[in-house]
């Protein structure tokens, strides 16, 4: 069996990292799913989805880290191309990349006591993101 559904969300700024586990769960809940996978992706290529322990530490590191690691620059191809300040953003966005699978067991996701799903805008302005959720199994 395959289901798909998806869902909005709204980001502020560069760096906003929001827990997506109950919307991922939810969907996974109307799916009567038991056991498969549930894939969750994100439709945009300055955006990423991953697992972290969801805590206000982590919130602040990750994208701290990105910026240390990619730094907004002007020397990007991308921004002698398009000078639209964001060639950063794609480049931490694909190092991330934009989807993550986690395994569906009794109906529910199967992830780690401290583990949850999170969306990181890496755009320097606000987005209105869409998240696709697609589940396999039975």
């Amino acid at each position: 069996m395959i289901f798909q559904d998806e869902f909005e969300l709204h980001t502020y700024n560069h760096g906003d990292l929001q827990d997506i586990t109950e919307q991922v769960e939810r969907i996974v809940k109307a799916s009567g799913i038991r056991t498969g996978i549930a894939h969750i992706f994100n439709v945009g290529s300055t955006a990423s989805i991953g697992t972290i322990e969801f805590e206000p530490g982590l919130k602040r590191d990750l994208p701290e880290l990105l910026d240390r690691l990619i730094p907004p620059s002007r020397d990007y191809g991308h921004e002698q191309t398009w000078h639209d300040g964001n060639g950063h953003s794609h480049l931490q966005a694909t190092w991330l990349g934009p989807e993550l699978t986690v395994p569906v067991q009794q109906g529910c996701l199967k992830l780690g006591t401290w583990q949850q799903i999170f969306h990181i805008e890496c755009d320097i302005k606000p987005r209105q993101r869409q998240i696709v959720v697609t589940l396999y199994g039975d």
